[in-house]
């Protein structure tokens, strides 16, 4: 009867909570298919440890095994990056497009991911800070860094940056 139990619960959490973990894994590692795979190994690491976590924790817990699987992937294996435009191409060169993946690809994956848990998951400082096991201090600099990067590479962009701040307002 236990099992069961644990099974459902599972099921309905991960049937809750994976759209959002796979939507961070993907702007951390920039692929949809590999975001897939590493949200499920997450969840399998998470159902081993299920009996042991607590429900007020769990989706903490599994945004971190998430995070963490996606940054030891990219240390691990280094990403390719595709390129639509060819070199040598004639004619002329179509209007400029704002690529959101391409300006993410700019920053360094531990910068993608805080980005990601900061803007896209919208956690505090300090939960950002507790997830990825770093200090607060590390989280502002790194955010601060990261939204210099974007800016400086889209111009375009600036003014919807701008509005973006390291200040933890909660």
């Amino acid at each position: 009867m236990r099992r069961d139990r644990r099974e459902t619960e599972f099921t309905e959490f991960f049937g809750a909570s994976a759209p959002g973990l796979r939507r961070t894994a993907y702007l951390v590692v920039r692929d949809w298919h590999l975001a897939e795979d590493l949200t499920q190994q997450a969840m399998a690491k998470l159902y081993a440890a299920w009996g042991r976590t607590r429900p007020a924790t769990r989706l903490p817990y599994a945004r971190r095994i998430v995070v963490n699987e996606c940054l030891s992937h990219l240390r691990r294996h280094r990403p390719e990056t595709p390129t639509e435009v060819l070199p040598d191409r004639p004619g002329r060169d179509p209007e400029p497009v704002l690529d959101l993946g391409a300006a993410l690809a700019l920053l360094p994956p531990q910068q993608r991911a805080i980005v990601a848990l900061r803007f896209l998951d919208d956690l505090p400082v300090a939960e950002v800070a507790h997830l990825l096991g770093i200090a607060d201090g590390t989280v502002k600099s790194q955010t601060s860094r990261a939204l210099t990067t974007l800016r400086r590479h889209l111009p375009s962009l600036a003014p919807a940056l701008s509005g973006l701040t390291t200040e933890d307002p909660r």
